[in-house]
């Protein structure tokens, strides 16, 4: 089983760093090269070399430490009360991604996750949640209306990331997804054979997660205590649309200090 889901993240991987200037995705089985420099932030998406960062020179491993590394005392984070499993702290990245921390922190306090399940469980992948009409198609942001990607150089979908789930460029509202994906070698060497830059994969081999999701969904926060729950949601049971056969719930989410 574990053999099989690997192949189907080579194949994910099929839209790789090349989507960091916007280019289409490619519906090949093959993953591609991808560029050598991206815009620093989405809001500085211009084609100014000013604004562009060569990834082959970012040292990805100090910046993945900073990003799984608890928060400094004070700080808000999250706790997400899942019925029958258990709690998952996080923290966030409110200076770096602050409209999506503050859609979800908002969120929370109103009580708009109170309820909600799990609705797309891939074990190996991630969970995805935030969507009261349990069908992926549902939510709207705190604001009403999709707010815009807030992606950044230092912050990758490693395991234990917390992310915006989307249908495309700026579409964020209500959904989220924690990413699950362990280190996995034939992912490893796919990456390889697509001449992925040497510090990335030397972050890829430590943190794992989902390098093909890189700069395509805004990451706002880290998984800092249980990610033996988030293991636990992804192997449980699924229909043939991924959704578990026995509902996740979110009980509540509360908003705290570390």
């Amino acid at each position: 089983m574990k053999k099989i889901k690997s192949v189907v993240l080579i194949i994910m991987l099929a839209v790789t760093l090349t989507v960091l200037s916007g280019c289409a995705e490619n519906t090949s089985n093959q993953v591609n090269k991808p560029n050598n420099t991206i815009n620093k932030s989405a809001n500085n998406a211009s084609n100014n070399t000013s604004n562009q960062i060569d990834i082959s020179k970012i040292n990805f491993v100090g910046q993945a430490e900073k990003q799984v590394a608890n928060p400094n005392k004070g700080e808000t984070i999250a706790i997400m009360h899942i019925k029958d499993y258990g709690d998952i702290k996080i923290k966030f990245f409110k200076d770096i991604a602050p409209k999506a921390v503050e859609n979800f922190v908002k969120l929370s306090q109103n009580g708009y996750y109170n309820g909600v399940t799990f609705h797309r469980v891939i074990n190996d992948f991630m969970i995805q949640g935030g969507d009261p009409t349990a069908t992926g198609r549902g939510g709207e942001s705190v604001w009403g209306s999709p707010f815009q990607d807030e992606f950044d150089i230092s912050l990758v979908p490693y395991r234990g990331a917390l992310c915006m789930a989307n249908s495309g460029s700026n579409t964020n509202g209500s959904q989220f997804f924690i990413e699950q994906a362990k280190y996995d070698e034939a992912t490893y060497k796919a990456l390889v054979n697509s001449e992925y830059p040497e510090n990335l994969l030397e972050a890829y081999k430590k943190y794992g997660g989902s390098m093909h999701l890189f700069y395509r969904h805004t990451v706002f926060g880290q998984v800092i205590e249980g990610m033996d729950i988030v293991d636990k949601i992804a192997e449980c049971k699924t229909d043939e649309n991924d959704k578990p056969v026995n509902n996740v719930v979110i009980e509540s989410i509360d908003i705290t200090e570390y």
